[in-house]
């Protein structure tokens, strides 16, 4: 150990005096240190042809950090990289991420990194470089005759290549909540301003996870504090246990949530509410209120097979819920990263990193937050795990992360050598740098990050995957939300005409089987009865399906480019509130009784089958066995033909005077059957609440 301290102190002494000079020279602007590089003597500032002069400015700071020559980066370059990396068509890119890349490995092992200015500036031009790198590419001055910004291809190569700043998964909506305001384009106001906050957040957990919370029950797994809520009296959190309510102070650390209920003797200890281990928890949004009543949409409800009731955490504030929600997410996050680890038997090295990614999510979170405090934050969207969770192919996403974790491990001397090489650096090197978890060993520093030089790593092509399906997702649901309207009448009124072709088919079979016209309805039942007998019933409904896709088809080439045909729709008279109560109140009734009628018919049945009524039982009995006797001897089709028969010439002039008195003596016979009692009894503690 004191010998990797005395390796991690060189390292920060080497990058605090070497990597930063060129940001203490007056010379700070792109078109300065170009000129430099045309007179420098020493040959490290040279000019590459292939890059262009944005390109070579970030080159040569790299240069410099890394105490090496850009002749020297460029040969080892030549010699790590394939030759598909190494075309000509890309080969400026790819040298360019391959410089950052070995840079960032290196100057992020100084655990102030992010709130050294020089560091932000140096990666926002990386950004800023990485959109320009060829030679012919636009021309310097040109590009810096007006405030740089970087776009989100930019952002999302070079920003996960720091694990602290983005993740290949959330960057692109991290990108979109920074680029809110400006749009689209990522200015270093605002990429600096996230940075400091970044820096903030980290700190404070750093302070919290050296604290004195919780550290007697925390020391045996090494946790780490992500959050604590209700530290002030006029804000708490309330715990709801049954009727019982408490207030205190929630936390939360990377494995459980602990509750420290106030005005309790200092020997009590915070209840523990595990998120590591597997008891099938479940996290929700809750209502609650007084007396329980639920009114208030501000609480979160956890629920595990280890507790004998569920517990509801509220997070009270005057308006909206945010409060709550930040919590929901955050909690989930750490849920879903140890059920991501359970599922794929993560152990180890590789269990730290997943924790450390999650971690990492939380604090980029939590920096977002504070930077646009008055804007809505979708806090799911930010997190990695929260957003698999949610998006159409995440369940690729995670394994795809979990294939990538479990193969993270690279030559150690090519490790070494190059800083990070091809690779960017890890989630868990990095937290290790900020001094957020124990020094790790040279073995686990073997770790590699998601980005990876000149390629789409398996990660990033099943992100991109997932983000075009979300992309029809959400057009698709923005059609939803657009036709959606108000009013239970003009819900029914639209519902009936998409069902019209649906009504008119019903239409159609039910005047067949009326007879109200006999030659229509006697060539419908010859032309059924006939290929119902030679068993084609099978043909027609493979015709049926072939005739729905032609017309599918022929649709699809005749309306291609024109927008879908509009639904009109006569909107009903508009109703006053007391008509709107009382269409509510005449709905639900009619509801009841529909419920009613199927408890009566379900009760019953349940009279035949116990035998109450011993002459309707011998009827039934009867239709049993000989329903029974006729499906087992006589073959499908004539079973068929014959319900078809039944149902379809029930109504025609010879058999309608029989159906009649059938009709009439089959519903005598059920009124005759009576109901198997019922009998209605309440909890105790209903009779003790009225």
């Amino acid at each position: 150990m004191a010998m990797m301290s005395k390796t991690r102190d060189l390292i920060e002494g080497l990058v605090r005096e070497k990597s930063f000079k060129w940001a203490l020279s007056r010379r700070a602007s792109f078109e300065d240190e170009y000129e430099e590089m045309g007179r420098s003597p020493s040959g490290r500032r040279k000019w590459i042809s292939d890059l262009s002069s944005v390109a070579n400015v970030i080159v040569g700071r790299c240069s410099q950090i890394l105490d090496v020559t850009m002749d020297e980066l460029q040969r080892n370059f030549d010699s790590e990289a394939s030759d598909a990396i190494k075309h000509s068509s890309s080969y400026a890119r790819n040298f360019l991420e391959y410089c950052c890349f070995r840079t960032l490995a290196l100057s992020t092992q100084v655990a102030s990194h992010l709130s050294d200015k020089a560091f932000r500036r140096l990666t926002f031009d990386m950004m800023f470089a990485w959109e320009a790198p060829a030679a012919a590419d636009q021309p310097i001055h040109k590009m810096v005759d007006k405030e740089r910004t970087a776009g989100v291809e930019a952002f999302s190569r070079i920003a996960p290549a720091i694990p602290t700043i983005a993740d290949v998964i959330t960057c692109f909506n991290l990108f979109d909540k920074l680029t809110n305001s400006t749009g689209g384009r990522l200015t270093f106001a605002i990429y600096e301003k996230y940075l400091a906050a970044l820096d903030r957040a980290i700190k404070k957990m750093k302070t919290q996870s050296e604290s004195s919370l919780l550290s007697g029950l925390r020391l045996h797994r090494g946790e780490r504090i992500l959050e604590v809520d209700g530290t002030l009296t006029t804000q708490p959190v309330l715990e709801h246990i049954g009727l019982s309510t408490w207030p205190g102070r929630l936390i939360l650390t990377d494995h459980a949530l602990y509750f420290e209920a106030l005005r309790l003797v200092t020997s009590d200890k915070p209840k523990v509410y595990e998120l590591a281990d597997d008891l099938k928890q479940i996290i929700k949004p809750e209502l609650t209120g007084p007396w329980g009543s639920r009114l208030f949409d501000k609480a979160v409800l956890y629920k595990s097979i280890s507790l004998s009731e569920p517990v509801i955490m509220e997070f009270p504030e005057l308006t909206g819920h945010s409060r709550r929600d930040y919590w929901l997410a955050i909690m989930r996050e750490i849920l879903y990263a140890h059920r991501f680890i359970q599922k794929f038997e993560i152990e180890g090295v590789e269990k730290e990193e997943t924790l450390s990614k999650a971690v990492l999510g939380i604090l980029r979170l939590q920096a977002i937050q504070e930077l646009v405090s008055s804007v809505p934050v979708k806090y799911e969207t930010l997190l990695m795990f929260n957003l698999c969770d949610q998006l159409p192919g995440g369940d690729v996403i995670l394994e795809t992360l979990a294939n990538m974790i479990a193969s993270r491990k690279l030559d150690r001397t090519n490790q070494f050598s190059s800083g990070g090489g091809m690779y960017s650096i890890s989630a868990l090197g990095i937290l290790s740098n900020l001094g957020l978890v124990s020094q790790v060993s040279a073995d686990d520093k073997l770790l590699v990050g998601e980005i990876v030089v000149g390629e789409m790593t398996s990660l990033e092509r099943a992100v991109d995957e997932s983000r075009n399906s979300y992309k029809q997702v959400e057009q698709a649901q923005a059609t939803v939300d657009g036709v959606k309207v108000d009013g239970l009448d003009t819900n029914l009124v639209v519902m009936k005409e998409l069902l019209q072709p649906m009504i008119q088919l019903g239409n159609f079979f039910v005047a067949m089987a009326s007879w109200n016209e006999p030659i229509k309805s006697l060539v419908f039942s010859s032309l059924s009865c006939f290929i119902i007998f030679r068993g084609w019933l099978g043909y027609v409904l493979v015709l049926v399906l072939l005739f729905v896709a032609i017309f599918m088809l022929l649709t699809r080439f005749t309306n291609q480019g024109r927008p879908i045909n509009q639904i009109k729709v006569k909107v009903p008279p508009v109703m006053n509130t007391m008509e709107q109560i009382l269409a509510v109140q005449s709905a639900i009734s009619k509801v009841e009784e529909l419920v009613q009628d199927g408890n009566i018919v379900l009760l019953k049945i349940r009279a035949l089958l116990l035998a109450v009524s011993s002459q309707a039982t011998d009827r039934i009995i009867l239709v049993l066995v000989l329903m029974a006797l006729a499906i087992a001897f006589l073959p499908s089709k004539l079973l068929l033909l014959m319900l078809f028969l039944e149902i379809f010439t029930r109504n025609s002039p010879p058999r309608r005077v029989n159906t009649e008195k059938c009709t009439r003596r089959l519903r005598e016979w059920w009124f005759s059957i009576p109901a198997a009692p019922v009998v209605l009894e309440r909890d105790k503690e209903d009779k003790k609440k009225r």
